[in-house]
């Protein structure tokens, strides 16, 4: 299972990329609800909230421990942890869905726009809501990772 959640968002995240290279490059920026929320097109060349702007050497090597020490976790967590597992797997898929995009073009492509909060795409989604999940977990339901409750 952790397996599919993580290609799921691989795949997902590389369509919606696609998609917004294909149609949304051309015209920058389409409305869905003026003023509310727009599709976007961006070319983040930095990290969250667009800082550390043309840092390659730091993000691909950066997200490449992250990943080893994710696969580490997965290898150590119970398999009665679907949390944990649903949880490390959209960020281990968010990640290399942008690790993809940094390779293969040297930026990360978003395109969500709520016009109050910097654009975004899929992945970084998915690294958020796994990342709240594995908060949740850990801080309020008291899980470790490998090693059952704390």
């Amino acid at each position: 299972m952790t397996w599919i959640i993580a290609l799921s968002v691989i795949a997902a995240d590389r369509f919606s990329k696609w998609i917004c290279q294909s149609y949304l490059q051309p015209v920058g920026s389409v409305p869905v609800i003026k003023g509310i929320f727009h599709l976007t097109y961006v070319q983040n060349r930095g990290a969250a909230f667009g800082i550390l702007q043309d840092k390659m050497w730091f993000f691909i090597p950066a997200t490449g421990i992250v990943l080893a020490v994710i696969l580490h976790l997965l290898a150590k967590t119970k398999t009665d942890s679907r949390a944990m597992r649903v949880s490390l797997a959209m960020i281990a898929g968010g990640a290399i869905g942008n690790l993809l995009d940094r390779i293969w073009l040297g930026y990360v492509v978003d395109f969500l726009d709520f016009r109050v909060w910097p654009v975004f795409n899929i992945a970084d989604s998915c690294i958020v809501v796994g990342a709240v999940l594995l908060g949740y977990l850990v801080l309020i339901k008291g899980e470790g990772i490998g090693y059952g409750k704390v």
